[in-house]
C-alpha cells in the first residue's frame, strides 16, 4: 500500500493485491471513520497483481490514525505500507495476518524502517525454497570450515552487488529467464555434488566459491525482483536496501545453522548411510529439474 499526500488532508492510495489463479485476494484497506475512501479509476492487472487506486480525504492528518485490512486474517500475505506526507515525512511498516492493523506513529523512525525491511528479508529467504536449495547444494560440495566461509561470503557478496545495481535500475534482467537460470544453477551444483562422491573433481568442487559468486550474481536479480514487488520507501532507499540484505543474510545463516545442527543430531543418534549425501544431491537435483522445465514452460508460454 502506497499512500501519498497530494495536498493537506488529501491522499492518493495505491493498493497492490496478489492474484491467485484468475482472482485477486479479497482484501481491501480501511481507515478511521474521520476519513473517506473512494475508488479513483479502474482495477488494473500488473505482473501478477491487481492494482487499485483510491482517493483518501480527511480533516485530520494520518499520523495517530489507524490503518487496517480486516480480511488479512484469512490470508497468508503481509502488507507493506509506505506513507509519504506533503512535508516530506515518510513512514514504512508491515501488517500481517496476526495483526492486520497498525496505528500510524506521530513521528517517523529510521528504526521502524530498519525493523520492517530486515524482517522482510528474513521472511523472503526462508520462504524462497529455490534459494535455500542452492545454499544446501553448495554445502554438499564444500570441504572444510574455511572453504564454507569463503563460499558463503562469495555468494553473499555477489547477490548483494546485483541486488543493489538492479534496485537502482543500473542493470536489469526480465524475471522469467532469471528464475529459470536460478533453477538451472541448483541443478548444476547438485550434479557436481554427485560427481564429487564418485571421485571426480571440477572447478565447482575445487573452488566452490567461484561457482557461488557466479551464480550469486544471478540470484541477486531474484532478490531484486522480490524487493521490487514489495516496494521501497523513496526517502529511505539505502537504509531499506541495507536492512533487507541483512535480513536475507540472517535468514541464510539461520538455514545453514539449522542444517548443520540437524546433521550433527543425526550423527549422534543414528548411523547415516554412506550414500546419504548422494541421495540428498539427487533429491535436490530432481526438484531443480522440475523447476527448470516448469519455468521453461512459463518462459515460452
Amino acid at each position: 500500500m502506497q499512500i501519498n499526500e497530494i495536498s493537506t488532508g488529501l491522499y492518493d492510495v495505491l493498493w497492490k493485491v496478489p492474484v491467485k489463479g484468475s482472482m485477486a485476494l479479497n482484501i481491501q484497506p480501511e481507515f478511521d471513520p474521520a476519513f473517506t475512501l473512494k475508488r479513483a479509476g479502474e482495477e488494473a492487472l500488473l505482473d501478477g497483481f491487481a492494482v487499485y487506486r483510491y482517493r483518501l480525504a480527511g480533516e485530520q492528518g494520518l499520523p495517530g490514525s489507524v490503518v487496517r485490512v480486516p480480511n488479512l486474517r484469512n490470508t497468508t500475505v503481509d502488507v507493506l505500507v509506505n506513507i509519504a506526507l506533503e512535508d516530506g515525512v515518510h513512514y514504512s511498516f508491515v501488517m500481517n495476518p496476526k495483526d492486520p492493523q497498525v496505528q500510524v506513529p506521530q513521528t517517523p523512525s529510521s528504526l521502524q524502517v530498519a525493523k520492517t525491511y530486515i524482517t522482510l528479508g528474513v521472511e523472503h529467504i526462508l520462504g524462497g525454497i529455490d534459494h535455500l536449495m542452492f545454499v544446501a547444494a553448495l554445502m554438499l560440495i564444500v570441504r572444510g570450515w574455511s572453504m564454507l566461509l569463503k563460499t558463503i561470503t562469495a555468494f553473499t557478496l555477489a547477490h548483494s552487488i546485483t541486488l543493489v545495481l538492479a534496485t537502482f535500475g543500473l542493470v536489469s534482467l526480465p524475471p522469467p529467464p532469471v528464475e529459470t537460470m536460478i533453477a538451472f544453477s541448483i541443478l548444476l551444483v547438485a550434479v557436481e555434488a554427485v560427481r564429487l562422491r564418485r571421485g571426480q573433481t571440477s572447478l565447482a568442487t575445487r573452488w566452490p566459491w567461484v561457482i557461488a559468486f557466479a551464480f550469486g550474481l544471478l540470484h541477486g536479480f531474484g532478490f531484486a525482483g522480490a524487493l521490487g514487488d514489495i516496494g521501497l520507501p523513496q526517502t529511505d532507499i539505502p537504509l531499506a536496501l541495507l536492512f533487507f540484505n541483512l535480513g536475507v543474510e540472517s535468514g541464510q545463516i539461520m538455514f545453514i545453522a539449522a542444517i548443520m545442527a540437524l546433521v550433527w543430531l543425526l550423527h549422534k543418534s543414528v548411523t547415516l548411510p554412506e550414500r546419504a549425501p548422494v541421495a540428498t544431491a539427487y533429491a535436490i537435483g530432481c526438484l531443480a529439474s522440475f523447476w527448470v522445465f516448469e519455468r521453461l514452460g512459463t518462459l515460452f508460454a
